[in-house]
């Protein structure tokens, strides 16, 4: 499969993103299946980077994740405290850079501020609504994020309430998360 396809149906994940009042929430599950076969319960697809200041979840093939975490945190120590500017110059390297192209993963990076899904396809997308999500379960979780930001929970309680509602549509999402917050 070529990375220049459109990243529809990532089959393991689900990452869920929630700025809210100060705070943002990076949250993600533990499941990793291969085909129809859970293998793992608790893989740990959330790290913090750059001294804790930055967030960053992956969906999709886990070392194609782990090679892209680390040109970002390469990018974040050559643009620090410049987020938008590190997720932009990965975006620009993973979509022009022939062995980076290969790479069949997304990812969620936030700081306290910002959030951003960044794609292999040259996509830095900030969402709207303070909410981003990625991976097979993702649209369930983003839908329920989105029904839950205006409640008076606060955004851990939004990504924890969303992303079990995730868990429990999605066969490819569990409900042993990883959780970071800034």
């Amino acid at each position: 499969m070529s990375n220049t396809s459109a990243f529809p149906d990532w089959h393991g994940t689900t990452i869920l993103a929630v700025r809210k009042a100060g705070k943002t929430v990076v949250a993600g599950d533990g499941q990793v299946s291969m085909g129809q076969t859970v293998v793992k319960g608790t893989a740990k697809k959330v790290r913090t980077l750059a001294g804790g200041r930055v967030i960053a979840g992956f969906a999709g093939s886990t070392a194609d994740a782990f090679t892209l975490i680390e040109r970002l945190e390469a990018k974040l120590e050559q643009y620090p405290e410049q987020l938008a500017r590190a997720c932009v110059d990965l975006a620009k390297d993973w979509r022009t850079d022939r062995y980076l192209r290969r790479l069949e993963a997304m990812l969620i990076v936030a700081d306290r501020t910002s959030i951003f899904t960044v794609t292999g396809v040259g996509d830095v997308l900030e969402p709207e609504h303070g909410v981003a999500a990625i991976g097979s379960g993702g649209n369930y979780a983003l839908a329920a994020a989105r029904a839950l930001i205006d409640t008076d929970l606060d955004a851990e309680a939004v990504a924890r309430k969303a992303m079990a509602i995730a868990a429990d549509i999605c066969v490819y999402t569990n409900g042993e998360l990883t959780v970071e917050m800034l």
